[in-house]
């Protein structure tokens, strides 16, 4: 793990972490949706990616109760928030966090998992350097029948160019820098593992969704 990231993502966040459900909501748009879609198998292994504040990961073990939920995040500071939330819910007997890198991540390592059922990173990889590396790891580690969920902000490839600036760069101010690149990589990564690959864009091209499936 990198204690420089580690380090940068806690002084970020030292604060935000605090505000961070109350204001995300308005503009992570797609994360319910994507939710929706990960329908784990009964029993099932779910990973998130970047888990941050465990919103996500909390959402999902209530809608799916018999799966099983991982997360894990770079920041300590992120995680001390998502523990304390996930036992204020009650599911601390459901949910396993643990801290690791997005761009070194060994599932195994961290929670005794060769393979699973379903991992998602949403709104991850526009936050992380290392974003091609974490999409790879988590395509490699999918079970047969598996499936990788991506939610981030897109290209607004609809929507009007002074909106695409001025958001872009409110974004990048807080260290977050949409991935002109994903498609292509995704379209890479796919190849690699033999995986199908279904990509959408959401809201005019705000956010980009897409899911990569193994056999």
């Amino acid at each position: 793990m990198s204690s420089g990231n580690a380090g940068e993502m806690d002084a970020t966040y030292a604060f935000h972490r605090h505000i961070y459900d109350v204001t995300r909501k308005f503009y992570l748009l797609g994360r319910d949706r994507l939710i929706r879609d990960l329908a784990p198998p009964p029993g099932g292994s779910v990973l998130e990616v970047g888990c941050g504040t465990a919103r996500n990961l909390i959402v999902a073990a209530k809608r799916y109760p018999d799966a099983r939920f991982h997360g894990f995040d770079i920041s300590e500071a992120m995680l001390e928030t998502a523990r304390k939330s996930v036992a204020r819910h009650g599911l601390a007997g459901r949910i396993t966090l643990a801290q690791g890198d997005a761009g070194a991540f060994d599932t195994n390592a961290l929670f005794g998992l060769a393979q699973l059922d379903r991992v998602f990173m949403s709104y991850t990889l526009s936050m992380i350097p290392p974003w091609q590396e974490a999409i790879e790891r988590g395509a490699a580690c999918l079970a047969p029948g598996g499936q990788l969920h991506i939610v981030d902000f897109g290209q607004y490839e609809r929507l009007p160019a002074l909106a695409k600036r001025f958001h872009f760069k409110s974004l990048n101010d807080f260290h977050v820098f949409p991935r002109r690149e994903l498609p292509a990589v995704l379209r890479r990564v796919a190849e690699a593992e033999g995986l199908q690959l279904d990509f959408t864009p959401l809201y005019r091209g705000y956010a980009w969704a897409a899911t990569l499936t193994r056999a």
